[in-house]
């Protein structure tokens, strides 16, 4: 599932991020005091990508530059038909198209 980061409310975070460094800001005025005080970077959020999922999006880009018609079996096919050779299996067609029926009415 994909999050739309580009909508999410920055002045709420900005605001809670406010909150916390006037906190952080307040404590460290009671420890000024002290030599060994030091100042922390503020934390932030990280996203760390798994290897899997990387091998997932490498496998998808792949799939992507494939083509879903194979062009040279289109082409053998036309010259076929063009040469008369091409021949129709009717009962083979008929099973085909009666599966592809079976398989449509199990989506629904």
């Amino acid at each position: 599932m994909a999050i739309n980061i580009k909508q999410v409310d920055t002045a709420a975070n900005s605001h809670i991020g406010k909150a916390s460094a006037n906190k952080t800001n307040a404590q460290a005025s009671q420890t000024s005091g002290s030599a060994s005080s030091i100042s922390t970077p503020p934390k932030s959020d990280s996203v760390s990508i798994t290897s899997k999922a990387q091998q997932l999006q490498n496998i998808q880009s792949k799939l992507g530059d494939i083509p879903e018609v194979d062009k040279k079996k289109v082409a053998e096919i036309k010259l076929a038909i063009a040469e008369g050779r091409y021949k129709v299996d009717p009962e083979k067609l008929a099973s085909n198209i009666a599966m592809f029926e079976n398989e449509l009415k199990d989506l629904n």
